[in-house]
């Protein structure tokens, strides 16, 4: 069971997220409808794939301070030299952690002016249209970033919450960064076989436990997307009880459930400990895959409820949320 949401699953996650402008006009014809009628009057900034209107999350006040400083410092090294590739970058990840998704995205593009070649620049820009629910736009820039980054060594990619990380703490790299978003936007989509191979992929790439769970984990669940069961077991076979996991228990918990381990409804069951705000962010964690077992084992009726709940949550930025969203969709159009 999850026992709490570390610094770095919680930067890749509650983040909420904005659009492009060039869909802004679309989407507005949607006639999309509010979630909560309290914050109806803020500009919204998606409509998810089930045409709700989706808002910028608020941020605890102490969280709030340290995004808001690191933004600062963003915008000043930003000011003095405007075409410094890492400061195009950073700039674009802080306002991204602060929601401000349209703006992010607005950045890497204008930074991609002056650095047509910048896998970093694709990756990130397309890891926030998948926030955006754009995974077309999505996939063409991952895409580019993987032929991009074949020219490259391995280069770490420092994580970019702006709170104290553990000190064993070891960053992604670029590298695993782009193929884990890449292998996310192609099963979004529903395009599973190439999911799967962006995950073989990112599999080449994952240099700890913890990315090594998470990649195991929409691996196997893309290859049974697949009807592929034999070779998704086979894909459960690198995971044991004692794998050094510190941030992707989630995941781990997921993949133990796979494997006859734990209980799915154990996984339902998020610990006390967990802050309330956050739990429906453990939710959408835990139980998309929760969602997936039931319908992989016939009990699809519950496996929907499950992801039902899921997008009842607040936290619509999270990957699981935006799975469980593109699910519910395939299973409205094919009524």
């Amino acid at each position: 069971m999850l026992k709490y949401i570390s610094p770095i699953l919680f930067a890749f996650l509650i983040t909420a997220c904005g659009t492009s402008s060039d869909e802004k006009d679309q989407k507005q014809d949607m006639e999309p409808t509010a979630k909560d009628d309290s914050i109806s009057k803020k500009p919204y900034q998606a409509v998810s794939l089930l045409g709700d209107t989706l808002y910028a999350l608020d941020i605890e006040e102490e969280r709030q301070k340290q995004y808001d400083s690191a933004l600062d410092v963003a915008l000043e090294n930003y000011k003095n030299a405007p075409q410094n590739l890492d400061n195009i970058v950073w700039l674009g990840r802080r306002l991204a952690y602060l929601g401000r998704y349209q703006e992010a995205i607005e950045t890497y593009t204008k930074g991609l002016q002056y650095f047509p070649n910048s896998a970093e620049l694709y990756r990130h820009r397309g890891h926030r249209f998948i926030s955006t629910r754009q995974f077309d736009r999505a996939i063409a820039d991952l895409e580019r970033s993987a032929i991009l980054v074949k020219s490259i060594p391995i280069s770490d990619e420092a994580n970019g919450i702006p709170i104290p990380l553990p000190e064993d703490n070891k960053p992604s790299s670029l590298q695993f960064n782009i193929f884990y978003h890449l292998g996310l936007a192609y099963y979004l989509e529903g395009q599973y076989g190439k999911a799967a191979e962006a995950y073989e992929k990112c599999l080449e790439y994952s240099r700890t436990d913890d990315e090594i769970a998470a990649t195991a984990d929409w691996l196997y669940m893309a290859y049974r997307r697949m009807g592929e069961d034999e070779v998704a077991e086979e894909t459960l076979a690198m995971i044991h009880e004692d794998m050094d996991i510190k941030e992707n228990e989630g995941y781990f918990e997921r993949l133990l459930m796979y494997k006859g381990m734990v209980e799915p409804d154990s996984l339902l069951n998020i610990n006390a400990d967990v802050p309330l705000a956050d739990r429906d962010l453990a939710l959408a964690t835990q139980g998309y895959g929760v969602g997936n077992f039931y319908m992989y084992n016939g009990e699809k009726q519950l496996g929907k409820q499950v992801l039902e709940n899921i997008v009842e949550g607040r936290h619509w930025a999270a990957f699981g949320y935006i799975a469980a969203e593109a699910d519910l969709a395939r299973m409205r159009q094919q009524r």
